[in-house]
């Protein structure tokens, strides 16, 4: 496996696995994609929350959002954004879907609170004003944990001529790891931009950006996205 982002799993595995991982070759370095589509996942107030506030506090307000890790993210994102908008990438943007938003989850006693206004001024399920989407991007609902469940996504991808995955957003554990599954079962070469990416618990973080690097996406940083889509750029002036 890629070393760069080991530090965030290393002291949670045993030197058995390590070597496990060492013989069996997990990880092994993807393909760039030639056409990718950029999504940003669920980056919205509710799941962001207000900024300048602690975890508890956040989570205490609304019981989806995951505070500082979600602001400390924002840089990064919109930075991999930028970079995304100068090579021309098809860009999208998920939400929960009005569908979502009326459903109660049965693992939270808090669920009946989703459908409910974030504050007087804020609609909670919308995309945080820092990533506003442009009028171009797609911005779509999903019911369930990964963009390509029931969702006009894949149409919209595979109309795009698009031929792999960039993926910023949250959470680690929950919907962009749904995704990088999903799309690793339909054979779409995925990228998950660590440093994009957060979770509320992190240990969940840890643990699903080792999964997914393991199995099923690369991890990179947003300077390599950055490098990456440069070198994109020039290929489309040539």
């Amino acid at each position: 496996m890629k070393k760069k982002f080991n530090s965030h799993w290393e002291p949670l595995l045993s030197d058995q696995e390590v070597e496990i991982i060492r013989v069996s070759h997990y990880g092994q370095e993807l393909q760039l994609p030639k056409r990718p589509a950029f999504v940003v996942i669920d980056m919205t107030y509710d799941f962001c929350g207000s900024p300048g506030i602690d975890a508890v506090t956040a989570a205490t307000e609304r019981r989806t959002a995951c505070g500082p890790s979600a602001w400390q993210a924002v840089p990064f994102i919109s930075r991999a954004l930028t970079a995304a908008r100068l090579a021309k990438m098809p860009i999208a943007y998920s939400r929960r879907s009005a569908m979502r938003l009326r459903r109660k989850s049965p693992k939270t006693g808090r669920a009946i609170e989703d459908a409910k206004p974030f504050s007087a001024t804020k609609d909670g399920n919308r995309i945080i004003a820092e990533l506003t989407p442009y009028t171009e991007d797609l911005v779509f609902g999903k019911g369930a944990p990964s963009i390509f469940f029931e969702t006009e996504f894949p149409a919209w991808f595979q109309n795009q001529a698009c031929d792999g995955l960039f993926l910023v957003g949250c959470t680690t554990s929950g919907c962009v790891r749904a995704s990088a599954v999903d799309a690793f079962s339909r054979q779409i070469n995925t990228f998950i931009i660590a440093d994009a990416v957060f979770d509320r618990f992190s240990i969940s973080h840890k643990v699903a950006l080792f999964d997914c690097q393991a199995k099923y996406a690369d991890l990179i940083g947003t300077s390599d996205f950055e490098s990456y889509s440069k070198q994109s750029t020039m290929r489309q002036s040539l």
